[in-house]
């Protein structure tokens, strides 16, 4: 790695965090030894970067310290790459395209020299055999974002109809389906719903009676129960 692109690095792993980072640590991400780095924290403080602490106990970047956001290194931009391949293969239409505003917006602003390395990244995703059907997740990330309930009709996969108020809390996936989990006030409890199956999707003026943040975390809470009820 040249210098100034460890001594960027060193940056980025102080700005990541928010407590003391050991010279040890830095020196394993950055696969130098502990001196090398004690150099360079004294290299970027002579340049004025605002980095706080000493050997021993570690360092710390100020929160005051503002530094060009879109500069990359090739190893970010190729994550970034793989990043959008990825996000692009989900099935959710709506998050796909936004991945791809993403990078025109990237590709449009950083230096005209890492052009090539978006363009010919060397990495991929393992393509797939079928393509997942892509569903159109606007509505429910609005209601999610808003924190309102909403009425669902829903078929399950015998194809049984059904409809239900639920709390909606995230949208999950996998390399298949595009889930909504959400709070089901018919079943009083969490419940999973396949997106492609819900057929018709209707905003609520009513407020879900918990914040969104909160209520993640109690479903994180119970998921993480019922894994270990099941072990």
């Amino acid at each position: 790695m040249r210098r100034a692109d460890r001594l960027f690095q060193l940056i980025q792993i102080l700005r990541r965090v928010n407590r003391p980072v050991t010279a040890a640590k830095l020196a394993e991400e950055l696969e130098v030894s502990k001196r090398t780095v004690y150099r360079d924290i004294a290299d970027l403080v002579g340049q004025r970067v605002p980095i706080e602490g000493e050997a021993g106990l570690g360092y710390t970047l100020s929160t005051f310290y503002s530094m060009p956001p879109l500069m990359f290194t090739q190893d970010e931009l190729e994550a970034l790459v793989l990043g959008v391949q990825l996000v692009q293969s989900l099935p959710d239409k709506t998050i796909g395209n936004s991945a791809k505003d993403v990078f025109a917006k990237i590709r449009d602003v950083i230096p005209p020299s890492f052009i090539a390395t978006l363009s010919d990244a060397g990495v991929r995703i393992k393509p797939r055999e079928l393509e997942p059907e892509k569903q159109d997740t606007r509505y429910l990330r609005e209601a999610i974002r808003a924190n309102k309930k909403i009425r669902i009709t829903y078929f399950d996969r015998d194809d049984n109809k059904s409809e239900r108020v639920v709390w909606p809390i995230i949208l999950g996936y996998d390399e298949a389906y595009c889930l909504l989990i959400a709070w089901c006030e018919q079943r009083q409890q969490y419940r999973h719903f396949r997106v492609d199956r819900i057929r018709q999707i209707d905003r609520l003026d009513t407020s879900v009676p918990i914040a969104g943040n909160e209520l993640r975390q109690r479903w994180e809470l119970w998921r993480e129960q019922t894994w270990l009820n099941k072990c």
